[in-house]
């Protein structure tokens, strides 16, 4: 049997380098898995998530000792069929990486089976909960080296767009509205999608990062501390905070247009546009509100939108990009004509030559 305990700092490292492990299978549960796994890895589930609490129950009424008789059954089976299903036709050099919550049975058990059939096994101490912590700590102490360039901008000047056309050239984007599945604001939930759970966010942040080319600029939309429901984390948003910016600027009229290209949900059903705008009656005021609702059932979506960026989103936008990051006064003014993909990918263009001459 060959077994190898890694630490997480190790396993990190490895992922990070891209060598070491011919795969990374998660032994949890499919819920587990769901709620967050490291990066590329695979869930072949010791007990799955009926089995799971079935067990959890039974250890509760009848003990740690008929728990563990009837979930030892259930592993072998299903440490069966995972062999039966994926191992059959794997090399012997094949050198998974193994994981469970904290290191322990469920992963012990399958990296077990594993070396008995003679695979050089990798089983990560302390699990996915140790992992965790060894990512954050290395996004703590790494976070000083990313070189951000923060992309500012009323709301509709194009600031995703940017940034989607800035990637389509190769430069480095970290997309966190991307990445929450949300677009950060009041209306910024994308129909018929979940966001991801906070543990997730921060794994897909911390994935996307570890890739980047430090000597490389960043470029990152300027948000606040919340995207959604998920948090950035108060190192990156520091870190953005501190960081040169970009004023984005597009003329009203085409602001207008393009957040009824990107919404267009709220284009086609004017219902629920004014569903969504209760969520501003504390704010607003329940008059201010009815009122928009009014003008979307007259077809006036236009006026709304115009009137929703004059009295609330460009006002609490002015307030709180100047204070909250620090480099806005001196921010490097990129003026675009029109909303066209064609006018961002040129802005793009101009910023990546710039980034060639500087790096």
């Amino acid at each position: 049997m060959s077994l190898q305990r890694v630490s997480p700092s190790e396993a990190l490292t490895r992922i990070i380098s891209g060598g070491g492990f011919s795969a990374i299978i998660d032994a949890r549960s499919e819920g587990e898995f769901a709620l967050d796994h490291l990066p590329g890895a695979v869930n072949w589930p010791s007990l799955n998530n009926e089995q799971r609490i079935i067990i959890g129950t039974l250890f509760k009424e009848k003990g740690g000792f008929e728990a563990q008789k009837l979930g030892a059954a259930w592993v072998a089976v299903n440490i069966a069929h995972h062999i039966e299903r994926e191992v059959l036709t794997l090399p012997k050099h094949w050198q998974p990486l193994i994981y469970c919550w904290r290191g322990g049975k469920r992963s012990g058990a399958l990296s077990m089976v594993l070396g008995q059939i003679g695979f050089q096994v990798f089983v990560l101490d302390g699990g996915y909960k140790a992992f965790r912590a060894a990512m954050l700590d290395w996004l703590a102490q790494h976070m000083a080296q990313f070189r951000f360039v923060v992309v500012c901008g009323t709301t509709g000047s194009g600031k995703t767009r940017l940034l989607h056309a800035l990637q389509r050239l190769g430069a480095q984007v970290l997309d966190l509205e991307a990445l929450a599945c949300h677009r950060s604001s009041v209306l910024g939930r994308v129909p018929g999608v979940e966001q991801p759970s906070q543990k997730r966010f921060d794994m897909q942040v911390w994935d996307t990062l570890r890739k980047m080319d430090l000597s490389r600029p960043i470029y990152v939309e300027a948000e606040s501390r919340k995207v959604g429901n998920l948090s950035v984390m108060d190192g990156l948003m520091d870190a953005m905070r501190d960081s040169p910016c970009i004023d984005l600027q597009l003329p009203q009229d085409e602001r207008i247009a393009l957040l009824m290209e990107e919404y267009p949900l709220f284009v086609s059903d004017t219902l629920q546009f004014g569903q969504r705008l209760e969520a501003l009656i504390n704010l607003k005021g329940k008059s201010v509100v009815d009122a928009w609702k009014v003008q979307l059932t007259q077809g006036n979506i236009k006026e709304v939108v115009q009137s929703l960026l004059e009295s609330h989103y460009d006002p609490t936008y002015l307030k709180s990009i100047s204070r909250n990051f620090r480099q806005h006064a001196a921010a490097q003014v990129v003026q675009v004509l029109d909303r066209h993909p064609m006018s961002f990918e040129a802005i793009a263009q101009t910023l990546v030559g710039q980034d060639a001459v500087s790096t």
